[in-house]
């Protein structure tokens, strides 16, 4: 079956269980025009993680990774009026962006962009979350696991994103680091009592890939 196949059914989806959203659609394309990397979770995807928030009833989100802020629009339109957000962004450029786009889908009240290498503005966090998202380089996502769990509410979901890398994932001897960064993410994951997690593997207009998904226990 040609890989097409699996944008066309994204593409179908999309349009047969979402409304036309004009404002992320311009999300996209600011994106774009700033030539961020085409890297944002697909519509669906963020659908989904906004359906997994709201199914939380989440108060407190953490995203690592915010890249031009369409994950993080989603995430935060699954908040309560009285939600917080915050997401961790490394470039200031990347940074503007989402700012700019947080603000047009209005949703600026809601979230806190802290600019910066994560594993810096992670120790400056205060309280615990109950919902945490990463997506953000992967070489370091057992390290970004380490300060989820640290600052994580008992019963909080952990969503960890591309961490199948079109079947990569199982190359003990690839040289790619976030492979690598990947697989050390999942035997630190294979030894931690505290989070009960399992994988699920996709495929879409963003390839072929997958998302671990913990609960912290109680």
């Amino acid at each position: 079956m040609p890989a097409d196949i699996w944008t066309k059914v994204d593409q179908y989806y999309s349009t047969k269980l979402q409304k036309t959203d004009l404002v992320m659609e311009s999300v996209l394309q600011a994106n774009s025009e700033a030539n961020l990397p085409a890297i944002d979770v697909s519509p669906n995807q963020g659908k989904f993680l906004s359906l997994l928030a709201q199914l939380k009833g989440a108060k407190r989100i953490l995203e690592i990774g915010t890249l031009g802020g369409y994950s993080t629009i989603w995430l935060a339109r699954a908040l309560p009026e009285d939600g917080r957000l915050v997401t961790l962004e490394y470039s200031e450029k990347h940074a503007k962006v989402a700012e700019q786009n947080i603000q047009k889908a209005g949703v600026e009240e809601k979230v806190e962009i802290k600019v910066g290498a994560a594993l810096d503005t992670l120790p400056t966090l205060q309280g615990t979350f109950d919902f945490i998202f990463i997506d953000a380089d992967k070489q370091n996502n057992a390290n970004y696991l380490k300060w989820a769990l640290q600052l994580s509410q008992p019963g909080a979901v952990i969503i960890t994103d591309n961490v199948v890398r079109g079947g990569r994932v199982i190359d003990k001897d690839s040289e790619d680091e976030s492979v690598q960064g990947v697989r050390a993410f999942v035997e630190m994951l294979s030894q931690e009592d505290r989070i009960d997690s399992t994988v699920v593997q996709t495929v879409g207009s963003k390839g072929y890939d997958g998302f671990v998904m913990g609960i912290v226990k109680e």
